[in-house]
């Protein structure tokens, strides 16, 4: 017997299951069955974390979980937008990121799943090694003081 249920939020009729706060979702309250969760995150999230590179963040995140005896499929989509800060001139950017993860776990020991910090760790590992805005994108302020202290090919090398 499968059970289809569907939430666009983490509603009270699934209080017994989730605690709502942190997002978590108590796989032994659960019957075999497809679940469906759809849920924000944002600024009120990121208070929660100690360290974080994000200074902001608004995600849409969905969430299908299929529930079997011995195991569980889980498919997160985020849609988001991360404000980091820019490498080169310290400004605050703007990243999308956009990912999709499946999940097939086996192990037994798995009883809960956070989807909030799943989707949290999604967003960071696909963020971009170097943050930078395009060219001509960062502060001008910023960019001119870096500029004035690169080397040029015209200067003589410094010895020692």
């Amino acid at each position: 017997m499968h059970n289809s249920q569907k939430c666009s939020t983490f509603a009270a009729d699934f209080s017994p299951m989730i605690d709502k706060e942190q997002y978590i979702v108590d796989l032994d309250r659960l019957s075999e069955g497809k679940y469906d969760f759809s849920f924000t995150l944002d600024k009120d999230f990121l208070s929660g974390i100690d360290k974080t590179e994000l200074i902001d963040i608004e995600a849409e995140v969905n969430a299908d979980l299929t529930l079997r005896a011995d195991d569980f499929d889980l498919t997160l989509d985020v849609k988001s937008t991360a404000t980091i800060t820019c490498d080169r001139c310290l400004d605050p950017m703007q990243i999308k990121v956009n990912a999709r993860e499946e999940h097939v776990e086996m192990e037994e020991d798995v009883k809960k799943l956070d989807l909030a910090w799943l989707a949290y760790e999604m967003i960071i590992v696909n963020l971009p090694t170097v943050h930078s805005h395009p060219v001509g994108g960062c502060n001008p302020e910023m960019a001119a003081l870096l500029q004035s202290h690169l080397c040029s090919t015209e200067e003589e090398p410094e010895t020692i």
